[in-house]
Protein backbone atom coordinates (compact mmCIF):
# COMPACT_ATOMS: atom_id res chain seq x y z
CA UNK A 1 0.00 0.00 0.00
CA UNK A 2 2.83 2.38 0.86
CA UNK A 3 4.46 1.64 -2.50
CA UNK A 4 1.22 2.48 -4.31
CA UNK A 5 0.72 5.76 -2.45
CA UNK A 6 4.34 6.71 -3.00
CA UNK A 7 4.38 5.96 -6.73
CA UNK A 8 4.50 8.86 -9.23
CA UNK A 9 1.03 7.99 -10.57
CA UNK A 10 -0.52 7.77 -7.09
CA UNK A 11 -2.08 11.29 -7.09
CA UNK A 12 -3.82 10.67 -10.43
CA UNK A 13 -5.15 7.31 -9.22
CA UNK A 14 -6.34 8.74 -5.92
CA UNK A 15 -8.12 11.65 -7.59
CA UNK A 16 -9.69 9.45 -10.30
CA UNK A 17 -11.02 7.07 -7.64
CA UNK A 18 -12.27 10.00 -5.55
CA UNK A 19 -14.07 11.43 -8.59
CA UNK A 20 -15.72 8.10 -9.35
CA UNK A 21 -16.83 7.59 -5.75
CA UNK A 22 -18.17 11.15 -5.52
CA UNK A 23 -20.09 10.64 -8.78
CA UNK A 24 -21.61 7.39 -7.54
CA UNK A 25 -22.63 8.79 -4.16
CA UNK A 26 -24.10 11.95 -5.71
CA UNK A 27 -25.87 9.92 -8.39
CA UNK A 28 -27.70 7.93 -5.74
CA UNK A 29 -29.37 11.14 -4.59
CA UNK A 30 -29.47 12.94 -7.95
CA UNK A 31 -30.12 10.37 -10.72
CA UNK A 32 -29.44 12.92 -13.49
CA UNK A 33 -25.73 12.63 -12.66
CA UNK A 34 -25.79 9.18 -14.29
CA UNK A 35 -27.29 10.31 -17.61
CA UNK A 36 -25.04 10.34 -20.68
CA UNK A 37 -26.27 13.82 -21.64
CA UNK A 38 -25.34 15.24 -18.25
CA UNK A 39 -21.92 13.59 -18.23
CA UNK A 40 -21.13 14.91 -21.72
CA UNK A 41 -22.20 18.39 -20.64
CA UNK A 42 -19.91 18.20 -17.61
CA UNK A 43 -17.06 17.01 -19.82
CA UNK A 44 -17.69 20.04 -22.03
CA UNK A 45 -17.52 22.30 -18.97
CA UNK A 46 -14.35 20.58 -17.80
CA UNK A 47 -12.66 21.17 -21.17
CA UNK A 48 -12.48 24.96 -20.69
CA UNK A 49 -10.84 24.50 -17.30
CA UNK A 50 -8.65 21.71 -18.69
CA UNK A 51 -7.14 23.96 -21.35
CA UNK A 52 -6.32 26.59 -18.71
CA UNK A 53 -4.88 23.96 -16.34
CA UNK A 54 -2.66 22.51 -19.08
CA UNK A 55 -0.76 25.79 -19.38
CA UNK A 56 -0.84 26.45 -15.65
CA UNK A 57 0.80 23.09 -14.95
CA UNK A 58 3.86 23.94 -17.07
CA UNK A 59 4.44 27.08 -15.01
CA UNK A 60 3.81 25.35 -11.68
CA UNK A 61 6.27 22.59 -12.63
CA UNK A 62 8.90 25.33 -12.60
CA UNK A 63 7.87 26.46 -9.12
CA UNK A 64 6.07 29.58 -10.40
CA UNK A 65 2.46 30.77 -10.50
CA UNK A 66 0.73 32.58 -13.37
CA UNK A 67 -1.89 34.93 -11.91
CA UNK A 68 -2.52 36.69 -15.23
CA UNK A 69 -4.82 33.91 -16.48
CA UNK A 70 -8.17 35.74 -15.97
CA UNK A 71 -7.40 38.83 -18.00
CA UNK A 72 -5.29 37.00 -20.56
CA UNK A 73 -8.47 35.11 -21.36
CA UNK A 74 -10.59 38.26 -21.32
CA UNK A 75 -8.25 40.50 -23.33
CA UNK A 76 -7.63 37.83 -25.97
CA UNK A 77 -11.36 37.18 -26.39
CA UNK A 78 -12.35 40.87 -26.30
CA UNK A 79 -9.90 42.13 -28.90
CA UNK A 80 -10.21 39.13 -31.22
CA UNK A 81 -14.03 39.28 -31.30
CA UNK A 82 -13.88 43.07 -31.76
CA UNK A 83 -11.51 42.53 -34.69
CA UNK A 84 -13.88 40.01 -36.26
CA UNK A 85 -16.80 42.39 -35.77
CA UNK A 86 -14.88 45.22 -37.44
CA UNK A 87 -13.55 43.13 -40.35
CA UNK A 88 -16.55 40.88 -40.83
CA UNK A 89 -16.87 37.14 -40.47
CA UNK A 90 -14.90 35.52 -43.28
CA UNK A 91 -11.82 36.65 -45.14
CA UNK A 92 -9.46 38.71 -43.01
CA UNK A 93 -11.88 38.46 -40.10
CA UNK A 94 -10.91 34.81 -39.72
CA UNK A 95 -7.55 36.03 -38.41
CA UNK A 96 -9.28 36.86 -35.13
CA UNK A 97 -8.11 33.56 -33.65
CA UNK A 98 -4.53 34.33 -34.69
CA UNK A 99 -4.81 37.75 -33.05
CA UNK A 100 -6.14 36.23 -29.84
CA UNK A 101 -3.41 33.59 -29.66
CA UNK A 102 -0.83 36.28 -30.43
CA UNK A 103 -2.10 38.36 -27.50
CA UNK A 104 -1.81 35.31 -25.25
CA UNK A 105 1.73 34.61 -26.45
CA UNK A 106 2.71 38.27 -25.97
CA UNK A 107 1.41 38.34 -22.41
CA UNK A 108 3.17 35.07 -21.71
CA UNK A 109 6.39 36.49 -23.13
CA UNK A 110 6.12 39.55 -20.90
CA UNK A 111 5.53 37.31 -17.90
CA UNK A 112 8.44 35.04 -18.80
CA UNK A 113 10.88 37.89 -19.32
CA UNK A 114 9.87 39.54 -16.06
CA UNK A 115 10.38 36.32 -14.10
CA UNK A 116 13.38 34.83 -15.93
CA UNK A 117 15.38 37.96 -16.82
CA UNK A 118 14.34 40.59 -14.27
CA UNK A 119 14.11 37.91 -11.55
CA UNK A 120 10.89 39.33 -10.12
CA UNK A 121 8.78 36.77 -8.16
CA UNK A 122 6.17 35.31 -10.49
CA UNK A 123 3.21 35.98 -8.19
CA UNK A 124 4.01 39.71 -8.04
CA UNK A 125 4.93 40.16 -11.72
CA UNK A 126 2.02 38.19 -13.20
CA UNK A 127 -0.44 39.88 -10.86
CA UNK A 128 0.85 43.26 -12.07
CA UNK A 129 0.54 42.15 -15.71
CA UNK A 130 -3.00 40.93 -15.02
CA UNK A 131 -3.91 44.30 -13.48
CA UNK A 132 -2.48 46.22 -16.44
CA UNK A 133 -4.34 43.98 -18.88
CA UNK A 134 -7.53 44.59 -16.94
CA UNK A 135 -6.99 48.35 -17.15
CA UNK A 136 -6.34 48.22 -20.90
CA UNK A 137 -9.44 46.13 -21.50
CA UNK A 138 -11.70 48.27 -19.31
CA UNK A 139 -10.36 51.47 -20.89
CA UNK A 140 -10.87 50.12 -24.40
CA UNK A 141 -14.42 48.90 -23.79
CA UNK A 142 -15.28 52.08 -21.89
CA UNK A 143 -13.93 54.50 -24.49
CA UNK A 144 -15.41 52.80 -27.54
CA UNK A 145 -18.58 51.00 -28.52
CA UNK A 146 -17.21 47.47 -28.78
CA UNK A 147 -19.10 44.86 -30.75
CA UNK A 148 -18.27 41.28 -29.91
CA UNK A 149 -18.58 38.74 -32.71
CA UNK A 150 -16.76 35.39 -32.66
CA UNK A 151 -15.59 34.07 -36.00
CA UNK A 152 -16.66 30.72 -37.42
CA UNK A 153 -13.62 28.94 -35.96
CA UNK A 154 -14.39 30.16 -32.44
CA UNK A 155 -18.04 29.15 -32.84
CA UNK A 156 -16.98 25.74 -34.13
CA UNK A 157 -14.60 25.21 -31.20
CA UNK A 158 -17.11 26.43 -28.62
CA UNK A 159 -20.39 25.07 -29.95
CA UNK A 160 -19.54 22.39 -32.51
CA UNK A 161 -20.02 18.69 -31.84
CA UNK A 162 -18.36 15.55 -33.11
CA UNK A 163 -20.88 12.90 -34.19
CA UNK A 164 -23.60 15.15 -32.68
CA UNK A 165 -22.56 14.16 -29.18
CA UNK A 166 -18.99 15.03 -28.15
CA UNK A 167 -18.25 18.75 -27.95
CA UNK A 168 -15.42 20.06 -30.11
CA UNK A 169 -14.13 21.81 -26.99
CA UNK A 170 -13.51 18.36 -25.51
CA UNK A 171 -11.74 17.29 -28.71
CA UNK A 172 -9.63 20.45 -28.52
CA UNK A 173 -8.75 19.69 -24.89
CA UNK A 174 -7.78 16.18 -25.96
CA UNK A 175 -5.46 17.58 -28.63
CA UNK A 176 -3.89 19.99 -26.12
CA UNK A 177 -3.46 17.12 -23.67
CA UNK A 178 -1.67 15.04 -26.30
CA UNK A 179 0.64 17.95 -27.13
CA UNK A 180 1.48 18.57 -23.45
CA UNK A 181 2.10 14.86 -22.84
CA UNK A 182 4.46 14.58 -25.81
CA UNK A 183 6.11 17.86 -24.83
CA UNK A 184 6.87 16.62 -21.32
CA UNK A 185 7.92 13.10 -22.27
CA UNK A 186 9.56 13.32 -25.70
CA UNK A 187 11.20 16.73 -26.07
CA UNK A 188 14.21 18.59 -24.67
CA UNK A 189 11.84 21.07 -23.07
CA UNK A 190 10.26 18.23 -21.11
CA UNK A 191 13.67 16.91 -20.07
CA UNK A 192 14.72 20.40 -18.93
CA UNK A 193 11.58 21.54 -17.12
CA UNK A 194 11.83 19.06 -14.24
CA UNK A 195 15.44 19.79 -13.21
CA UNK A 196 14.86 23.53 -13.66
CA UNK A 197 11.79 23.28 -11.44
CA UNK A 198 13.67 21.21 -8.85
CA UNK A 199 16.66 23.55 -8.55
CA UNK A 200 17.01 26.35 -11.09
CA UNK A 201 20.45 27.41 -9.87
CA UNK A 202 21.86 23.90 -10.11
CA UNK A 203 20.27 23.47 -13.54
CA UNK A 204 21.85 26.74 -14.73
CA UNK A 205 25.28 25.71 -13.46
CA UNK A 206 24.81 22.39 -15.27
CA UNK A 207 24.46 24.27 -18.56
CA UNK A 208 20.69 24.08 -19.04
CA UNK A 209 19.00 27.07 -20.75
CA UNK A 210 16.94 27.92 -17.70
CA UNK A 211 15.76 31.33 -18.88
CA UNK A 212 14.50 29.99 -22.18
CA UNK A 213 12.67 27.17 -20.38
CA UNK A 214 10.92 29.62 -18.03
CA UNK A 215 9.98 31.99 -20.86
CA UNK A 216 8.69 29.10 -23.00
CA UNK A 217 6.53 27.81 -20.15
CA UNK A 218 4.94 31.22 -19.59
CA UNK A 219 4.33 31.68 -23.33
CA UNK A 220 2.62 28.28 -23.44
CA UNK A 221 0.52 29.23 -20.42
CA UNK A 222 -0.49 32.51 -22.03
CA UNK A 223 -1.50 30.79 -25.27
CA UNK A 224 -3.51 28.16 -23.39
CA UNK A 225 -5.34 30.89 -21.47
CA UNK A 226 -6.01 32.81 -24.68
CA UNK A 227 -7.26 29.66 -26.41
CA UNK A 228 -9.62 28.97 -23.50
CA UNK A 229 -10.89 32.55 -23.73
CA UNK A 230 -11.48 32.31 -27.49
CA UNK A 231 -13.29 29.00 -27.12
CA UNK A 232 -15.40 30.35 -24.27
CA UNK A 233 -16.30 33.38 -26.40
CA UNK A 234 -17.39 31.02 -29.16
CA UNK A 235 -19.52 29.05 -26.71
CA UNK A 236 -21.15 32.18 -25.24
CA UNK A 237 -21.30 33.83 -28.68
CA UNK A 238 -19.56 36.90 -27.26
CA UNK A 239 -16.71 38.10 -25.07
CA UNK A 240 -17.59 39.69 -21.74
CA UNK A 241 -15.91 41.33 -18.76
CA UNK A 242 -14.44 39.06 -16.07
CA UNK A 243 -14.98 35.96 -18.19
CA UNK A 244 -11.68 34.52 -16.98
CA UNK A 245 -12.11 35.13 -13.24
CA UNK A 246 -13.82 31.78 -12.46
CA UNK A 247 -10.89 29.84 -13.94
CA UNK A 248 -7.89 31.10 -11.96
CA UNK A 249 -8.28 29.39 -8.59
CA UNK A 250 -9.95 26.21 -9.94
CA UNK A 251 -7.14 25.90 -12.51
CA UNK A 252 -4.46 26.05 -9.82
CA UNK A 253 -6.54 23.73 -7.61
CA UNK A 254 -6.81 21.14 -10.39
CA UNK A 255 -3.04 21.13 -10.96
CA UNK A 256 -2.18 20.90 -7.25
CA UNK A 257 -4.93 18.36 -6.65
CA UNK A 258 -3.39 16.19 -9.36
CA UNK A 259 -0.10 15.96 -7.47
CA UNK A 260 2.02 18.64 -9.15
CA UNK A 261 4.29 20.13 -6.51
CA UNK A 262 3.72 23.83 -5.92
CA UNK A 263 7.49 24.05 -5.36
CA UNK A 264 8.14 22.67 -8.85
CA UNK A 265 10.01 19.69 -10.21
CA UNK A 266 7.37 17.03 -9.67
CA UNK A 267 4.04 16.24 -11.33
CA UNK A 268 2.37 14.31 -14.14
CA UNK A 269 -0.19 15.56 -16.62
CA UNK A 270 -2.52 12.63 -15.94
CA UNK A 271 -2.91 14.01 -12.42
CA UNK A 272 -3.91 17.40 -13.80
CA UNK A 273 -6.60 15.79 -15.96
CA UNK A 274 -7.90 13.93 -12.90
CA UNK A 275 -7.88 17.16 -10.91
CA UNK A 276 -9.86 18.99 -13.61
CA UNK A 277 -12.53 16.27 -13.62
CA UNK A 278 -12.86 16.31 -9.83
CA UNK A 279 -12.97 20.12 -9.60
CA UNK A 280 -15.63 20.20 -12.34
CA UNK A 281 -17.72 17.59 -10.55
CA UNK A 282 -17.42 19.47 -7.25
CA UNK A 283 -18.41 22.69 -9.02
CA UNK A 284 -21.40 20.97 -10.59
CA UNK A 285 -22.58 19.64 -7.23
CA UNK A 286 -22.20 23.09 -5.65
CA UNK A 287 -24.14 24.60 -8.55
CA UNK A 288 -26.99 22.10 -8.10
CA UNK A 289 -27.02 22.96 -4.39
CA UNK A 290 -27.09 26.67 -5.37
CA UNK A 291 -23.99 27.50 -3.36
CA UNK A 292 -22.91 31.16 -3.90
CA UNK A 293 -19.78 31.84 -5.96
CA UNK A 294 -17.95 33.31 -2.96
CA UNK A 295 -18.43 30.08 -1.02
CA UNK A 296 -17.20 28.08 -4.02
CA UNK A 297 -13.97 30.07 -4.07
CA UNK A 298 -13.51 29.38 -0.37
CA UNK A 299 -14.02 25.66 -1.00
CA UNK A 300 -11.48 25.67 -3.86
CA UNK A 301 -8.98 27.41 -1.58
CA UNK A 302 -9.57 24.84 1.17
CA UNK A 303 -9.05 22.05 -1.36
CA UNK A 304 -5.67 23.53 -2.33
CA UNK A 305 -4.61 23.84 1.31
CA UNK A 306 -5.77 20.31 2.13
CA UNK A 307 -3.96 18.73 -0.82
CA UNK A 308 -0.79 20.73 -0.16
CA UNK A 309 -0.83 19.46 3.40
CA UNK A 310 -1.48 15.88 2.29
CA UNK A 311 1.24 15.76 -0.36
CA UNK A 312 3.80 17.49 1.85
CA UNK A 313 3.21 14.97 4.65
CA UNK A 314 3.37 12.11 2.15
Amino acid sequence: MTAIVGSPNAPARIVFISTLLLLIVTGLYLPQFFSARYLLQQLHTAAFLGIVAAGAMLVILLGHIDLSVPWTMTVAATFSTAFVSAMGNGGIGELGVVLGLGIGAAMGLINGLGVAVLRIPSMIWTLAVDTIARGICVYYTGQYIVKSQPDSLMLWAGQGKLFDSVSMTVVLWGAISLIITVLLRRTLFGRYIYPVGTNETAAYLSGLPTRRVVVAAFVASGMCSALAGLTLAGYANQAYQNMGEPYLLPGIAAVVLGGTSIDGGRGRYSGTVAGVLLITLVGSILSVLQVPEAIRQIIYGLIILAMLSFYSRR
